[in-house]
C-alpha cells in the first residue's frame, strides 16, 4: 500500500504513554474541602446544586464531574508516564493511522452531507472515553458519546502474530470499519439499535448487534473502492489482506480458538464469512444503497 508521503489528519488526540487519572492536580485543602461541604449541604448549598445541575443538563456535562472538579482542584486527565519513549515502527504506525484517517475523511466528506470528522485517541494501556475506561484488551473501539476512535497501537502487532493477519491494508480495514461505526452514529443507526437494548432478549439484541458491524464492515468496503479510485494506492495483495483480516475476527473463528466451540446465539460481530462478505460488497460496489444489512434475509 503505497501511503508514504501523503496527507495526515489533524484529528489525532495523541495520547501514548498517559494513563487515565481520575483527578489532575495537587488537589485542596482538606480544610477548604470541609468549608464547602458544609456550604453545599446548607440552604444556599442546594441553590447552587440546583444551578449547577441546570447547567450541566444545558452542556451536557456530568455534575459529578463539575463537583469533582471544585472539591479536587482539577479535572479528569491524563498522567505521562516519564520512561515512555515510543519506538520508530509504533511512530510509523501512529503515521499511518492519521494517514488512513485523513483519507477516510476525504471520502466520506465526498459521500455524505454534513459529515462530522471524528478524532482518533492513540493510547497505551488503557484509556477514558465517554463510554467508560477501557483497556488494550478490548481492541479497536468507537465510543458514540463523544464521537471517537480509540486504538492502541499494539493491537497491530497483535493482528499479525496472533490473529496470523499482517498488511498494511489489513491495518486500514480496522480503522475504516470503526470509521463506518461513526457514520452509523451520524445516520442514526446507533441510537435505533441501541433503543432495543431491555426491550427484546439478549440473544435478539445481539442479532442487532452482528448487523450493526457487518454494515460497518460493509461502510470499510465502500471507503475502499473510493480510496482506490482516488488514490491508486493498493498494491497486488492489499485486498486479501483486508478480507483475511475479516476473516480472522469472525466470531465463529475467535469462538473455536478460545474454547474449542461455536454458540452462535452469542455472536455479536458475525461469523469470519460474513464479515468477508459484506467487506468485498461494500468494495465491489461503492453504493451506500447497498448497505442495508437490516433488511437483508441472507446475511
Amino acid at each position: 500500500m503505497k501511503w508514504q508521503g501523503k496527507k495526515q489528519s489533524s484529528n489525532v488526540d495523541d495520547r501514548r504513554g498517559q494513563s487515565p487519572q481520575g483527578m489532575r492536580g495537587g488537589g485542596m485543602n482538606p480544610m477548604i474541602i470541609g468549608s464547602l461541604l458544609k456550604l453545599l449541604f446548607s440552604k444556599t448549598g442546594l441553590i447552587i446544586i440546583a444551578v449547577i445541575a441546570v447547567f450541566s443538563f444545558a452542556t451536557g456535562t456530568n455534575p459529578l464531574s463539575f463537583l469533582g472538579n471544585i472539591l479536587g482542584g482539577g479535572s479528569q486527565g491524563f498522567t505521562t508516564e516519564s520512561t515512555y519513549t515510543p519506538t520508530a515502527e509504533e511512530d510509523r504506525l501512529a503515521e499511518f493511522s492519521a494517514t488512513i484517517l485523513a483519507d477516510t475523511e476525504l471520502i466520506w466528506n465526498q459521500e455524505l452531507d454534513n459529515y462530522r470528522e471524528p478524532t482518533l485517541v492513540l493510547f497505551t494501556g488503557s484509556v477514558s472515553s465517554a463510554c467508560g475506561n477501557a483497556s488494550s484488551a478490548t481492541g479497536p473501539f468507537y465510543c458514540p458519546g463523544d464521537e471517537k476512535l480509540y486504538i492502541d497501537l499494539s493491537f497491530f502487532q497483535e493482528m499479525e502474530q496472533k490473529l496470523n493477519a499482517p498488511g498494511d491494508f489489513a491495518q486500514a480495514y480496522v480503522i475504516a470499519h470503526e470509521v463506518g461505526h461513526h457514520i452509523q452514529k451520524i445516520l442514526g443507526i446507533t441510537d435505533e439499535v441501541d433503543k432495543l437494548r431491555g426491550s427484546i432478549s439478549q440473544t435478539e439484541f445481539n442479532q442487532y448487534s452482528v448487523r450493526l458491524e457487518l454494515q460497518a464492515d460493509f461502510l470499510a468496503g465502500v471507503w475502499a473502492h473510493h480510496s482506490q479510485q482516488a488514490n491508486n494506492w493498493m498494491d497486488r495483495g492489499d485486498l486479501d489482506e483486508a478480507l483475511n483480516a475479516a476473516n480472522a475476527i469472525g466470531d465463529d473463528r475467535l469462538q473455536k480458538q478460545s474454547s474449542g466451540r461455536v454458540v452462535p446465539d452469542s455472536f455479536t460481530h458475525g461469523t469470519s464469512a460474513q464479515r468477508m462478505k459484506w467487506f468485498k460488497k461494500g468494495f465491489d460496489s461503492g453504493d451506500l444503497n447497498q448497505g442495508d444489512t437490516f433488511s437483508a434475509k441472507d446475511l
